[in-house]
């Protein structure tokens, strides 16, 4: 009779728990806004190691671009996407539309990886994904944006596991160092 009662409930308890489990956690619950104006569910990304970057087109650092591209070359495969949120926060070094972004990294660095709508990374106004990177759970990456080109490591479960400043170029020894560690063996 107490078997009865009891296995509905397990069942149950088990069925909230493989929920839980499969829910995108951390950085990829985020949503964000794409290029054509519509939310984008981080989501789809949950499960791959991840390297934000806020972007601008005529920065000193623009051509950090080049490197980046490499980087998602080289470790798709291995599950890295590289995700890129222009921003015109500094200096206004990225003016242009949407399309005239896309257009200019898509000729000027042949960037395949994914874009976001260009929108503020620092300050009141910065969107939902840059509050979590900087004001989220995790304090010890607490801090405003400094420059454009500001690099965040996500891991395949949504934590942040690296943050490296504008001047860092993506294929800095350390960094790839940490993305490959979250990428784990092949």
């Amino acid at each position: 009779m107490k078997l009865k009662k009891i296995l509905p409930r397990f069942l149950m308890f088990s069925v909230a728990v493989a929920v839980a489990q499969a829910a995108p956690s951390g950085f990829y619950s985020q949503t964000a806004t794409d290029m054509s104006g519509k939310p984008a569910a981080l989501s789809v990304y949950s499960g791959k190691v991840a390297l934000v970057v806020n972007t601008a087109s005529r920065c000193g650092y623009t051509g950090q671009y080049e490197g980046l591209q490499k980087l998602q070359s080289k470790y798709r495969d291995r599950g890295l996407v590289v995700l890129g949120f222009p921003s015109n926060d500094f200096l206004g070094q990225e003016p242009g539309s949407n399309a005239e972004i896309r257009l200019f990294c898509e000729k000027t660095y042949k960037v395949d990886f994914p874009l976001f709508n260009k929108d503020h990374v620092k300050g009141r106004s910065k969107q939902a994904v840059y509050q979590w990177l900087t004001e989220g759970p995790q304090k010890e990456f607490h801090g405003e944006i400094g420059w454009n080109f500001e690099k965040f490591l996500i891991s395949r479960d949504g934590r942040i596991v690296g943050r490296f400043k504008p001047g860092v170029d993506p294929e800095d020894a350390d960094l790839v160092k940490k993305l490959e560690a979250a990428l784990g063996a092949r």
